[in-house]
């Protein structure tokens, strides 16, 4: 299958190649013959002119014959009334042949003559000479041979042999180089054929030579390192989706089970309220998990525009469990989704509820972009967990790990927030505890 779209391929580009090579060899023959049928023209016209001079030399020496023998088509000369008093011999009975005279401030003038019976309906370079008499002028009007557009057949076989002799060059010339061009993509297509197989762990191999294919097999082999780590990464979310999914319902049922081996002695509220708790938990992730889902398909949120400011007192001003200190710069206005910029204010929040000591900063200011920062006095995270906190269902060995309160979603869900707004979330660097910073684009009035 390979070797045969190469061969295709080969085949299609050698075609192209040469059909473009017979247009060009059809151009540039087009201009030759031109050039050269122009150069002949010259030529002849130089030896009409030339033999024309002589029988006007005659004229003037009053040597003028009745019938001149000269190596030219024909010739006539004309008087002032319009009589033929010499001509070639084969135009010795014909009648005058042309009306084209010099314009009066000129002796000569250059012209062609078309369609004559004479001349056996051949063009003829036509050449006439005023010559100035006392008795009036006369004309000298002399006929030489008009070249063919192709000059001779012989000019025309020989450019028709070269033209072939490049096409066939060039179809031979081309399907080498393509041959070889396509070489290293036939192994590196052979090779990807082996990875879709089933071994993700494959590379694709990279030429030494050929500059384009060497990036495009690294590339290739880029491309496949992130599918293969995105792979993995997608066993891993859903290995950890199942292992959280898996708590809450096994904290479920086992709930349940203890009540019904002694439902005499089981407290039905207590064992509802956990059941409940577990429930919450179970919805939370659900949640998360469908929000995820929204975001990473790209759907699109009701964009309006966002006083971050406003927000942020509208958000933190629910209770919490932990004292919220604000610092709101008025009309930082933003252009975003509502709904979904307060989901990620409340999920920083909630990760810095979990996590704070006792107090949270709730920062909104507006320098070159739009900054909404949230610091919290815990124990922080190591600058090498920082990106780690924001990967799905991640959990860190710190004492920041993800308690029983978070799903191990928020943070992500913060993120891709973020980015859909064309904006970034990052943890930089604070004296104590961790330190949240968005930056959005402000909103064009």
């Amino acid at each position: 299958m390979i070797a045969r779209l190469g061969r295709s391929i080969r085949a299609r580009l050698a075609l192209f190649a040469s059909a473009a090579m017979v247009l060009l060899c059809l151009a540039t023959g087009t201009l030759l013959l031109w050039a050269v049928h122009s150069t002949v023209v010259d030529i002849r016209t130089r030896e009409v002119v030339s033999t024309a001079l002589r029988v006007v030399h005659l004229i003037k020496e009053h040597d003028l014959p009745r019938v001149i023998s000269l190596e030219l088509h024909g010739l006539q000369v004309v008087d002032a009334n319009g009589r033929v008093v010499s001509s070639t011999p084969n135009l010795a009975s014909s009648p005058r042949l042309t009306y084209a005279n010099p314009e009066p401030a000129d002796a000569n003038r250059i012209g062609s003559l078309c369609d004559r019976p004479e001349f056996g309906g051949e063009c003829q370079i036509m050449i006439a000479f005023r010559v100035y008499e006392p008795d009036g002028d006369l004309i000298v009007y002399a006929f030489g041979p008009m070249p063919p557009w192709y000059i001779s057949p012989a000019v025309v076989i020989l450019l028709a042999a070269i033209c072939a002799a490049v096409v066939v060059l060039t179809w031979f010339g081309v399907s080498r180089v393509v041959a070889r061009t396509l070489a290293p993509v036939h192994r590196i297509t052979e090779k990807l054929a082996e990875i879709t197989a089933g071994d993700g762990t494959l590379r694709v191999p990279v030429p030494e030579n050929a500059e384009e294919i060497r990036a495009l097999a690294q590339t290739a082999n880029q491309t496949l390192a992130r599918l293969e780590q995105a792979v993995e990464q997608q066993r891993r979310f859903a290995s950890d989706a199942s292992h959280d999914l898996r708590s809450p319902i096994t904290a479920m049922r086992a709930e349940l089970e203890a009540a019904l081996l002694d439902p005499e002695q089981t407290d039905w509220h207590a064992a509802g309220d956990r059941l409940l708790g577990s429930l919450e938990r179970l919805q939370h992730i659900v949640a998360d998990l469908l929000t995820l889902t929204r975001l990473d398909a790209g759907e699109p949120g009701r964009l309006e525009p966002v006083d971050l400011a406003e927000l942020a007192a509208s958000e933190t001003a629910r209770p919490r469990s932990k004292q919220i200190v604000t610092t709101l710069q008025p009309e930082v206005v933003v252009t975003g989704d509502r709904l979904r910029l307060a989901r990620l204010l409340t999920n920083l929040l909630d990760n810095a509820e979990r996590h704070a000591e006792g107090t949270i900063l709730v920062t909104v200011r507006r320098d070159d972009l739009a900054v909404l920062e949230v610091l919290d006095d815990g124990a922080g995270i190591a600058p090498e967990q920082r990106e780690v906190v924001f990967r799905r269902f991640t959990r860190l060995d710190a004492s920041r790990n993800r308690d029983a309160g978070g799903t191990g979603l928020g943070l992500p869900i913060a993120r891709e927030i973020a980015e859909a707004h064309g904006g970034t979330l990052r943890l930089e660097d604070s004296e104590k505890g961790a330190r949240f910073v968005l930056r959005l684009p402000v909103r064009n009035e």
